[in-house]
């Protein structure tokens, strides 16, 4: 007779996330995994294939957060209002674990938070008017500038510290980063990703 499972794929995307979250996306693997479940590594192996499959995982548990409030942000607006509510969920629930960012980009094809989040910006764009051989381009773009600001946001030399080191540069070789460094004030980065979002959609004509 089997023995009954005892985890779920959930418990196991938690802990993967919970060690992504304290230790980096380097710490990740099958045995960090167990050792946060206080399981023997070949067990997970009951429930998840192998690493690719833990990956996985994660990103829809990063992601489901979409999934939830998709409906509310396709729902009311102008187009240009709805995409930007769609790029904020995202931007929003990869904020909460950028550890995990990397594995939202890797496995967004394979993601049904992601596929349904892109299904829904590319019906928006329907509406616009805008050819269909240009919305997935357009598509594309909103995608790269929330991957973008998120890694500008949490990645190496980021907030702070890339405007500390532009502030330290030579003035006389470099006047405007130095004079933007001083003068550009210290814009959150929600407001950041928007001024961003916000000159792109006006790019793409979307009223």
């Amino acid at each position: 007779m089997p023995r009954p499972r005892s985890l779920t794929t959930r418990q196991i995307a938690v802990a993967a996330l919970a060690v992504i979250d304290r230790e980096g996306l380097a710490a990740l693997s099958m045995r960090t995994v167990a050792a946060e479940l206080d399981r023997r590594t070949m067990a997970l192996y009951r429930y998840v294939e192998d690493r690719e499959e833990l990956e996985c995982l994660v990103a829809e548990l990063v992601l489901s957060p979409v999934l939830d409030r998709l409906d509310a942000a396709r729902g009311g607006g102008t187009p240009r209002e709805r995409i930007v509510s769609l790029a904020e969920l995202v931007h929003a629930a990869v904020a909460a674990h950028p550890g995990a960012l990397p594995l939202a980009v890797k496995h967004r094809a394979a993601c049904m938070p992601a596929l349904r989040w892109a299904e829904s910006v590319l019906g928006v764009l329907a509406e616009t008017g805008l050819d269909a051989a240009d919305r997935p381009p357009a598509l594309r773009a909103v995608a790269a500038h929330l991957i973008g600001a998120l890694e500008l946001e949490h990645g190496p030399g980021a907030a702070e510290g890339g405007r500390s080191a532009a502030a330290a540069l030579p003035r006389d070789a470099f006047p405007l980063l130095v004079q933007a460094a001083e003068e550009g004030g210290r814009p959150t980065a929600d407001r950041s990703f928007r001024v961003g979002l916000d000159a792109l959609l006006a790019g793409l004509g979307i009223a």
